[in-house]
């Protein structure tokens, strides 16, 4: 059974950091295409960043130099780490496993506010 299971969620003021990891379990990790996409409330949802098995990374115009995207093969594990977070940046994210997003995991909230 595939489990994609988010942390790292919460409340932070405007300029702050956040990050979030997602620990999968269940799939072949390594060979994965991997992905966060994040749904604000009344918005459709949309890719925030994604890497491939091999690093490369490839970002939203919205986040680019201010998220990055990183994954641990060895732990199984994908992180995004948030910098300079803006209110607009508050949304439920969702980590994703599979080019055609076969996997999804249960979300994390992430508000920014100050």
């Amino acid at each position: 059974q595939v489990q994609l299971v988010e942390s790292g969620g919460g409340l932070v003021q405007p300029g702050g950091s956040l990050n979030l990891s997602c620990a999968a379990s269940g799939i072949i990790f390594s060979i994965y295409y991997m992905g966060w996409y994040r749904q604000a409330p009344g918005k459709q949802r949309e890719l925030v960043a994604e890497i491939t098995r091999t690093g490369s990374t490839n970002y939203a115009d919205s986040v680019k130099g201010r998220f990055t995207i990183s994954r641990d093969n060895a732990k199984n594990t994908m992180y995004l780490q948030m910098n300079s977070l803006k209110v607009e940046d508050t949304a439920v994210y969702y980590c994703v496993a599979g080019r055609s997003a076969d996997y999804w995991g249960q979300g994390t909230q992430v508000t920014v506010s100050s």
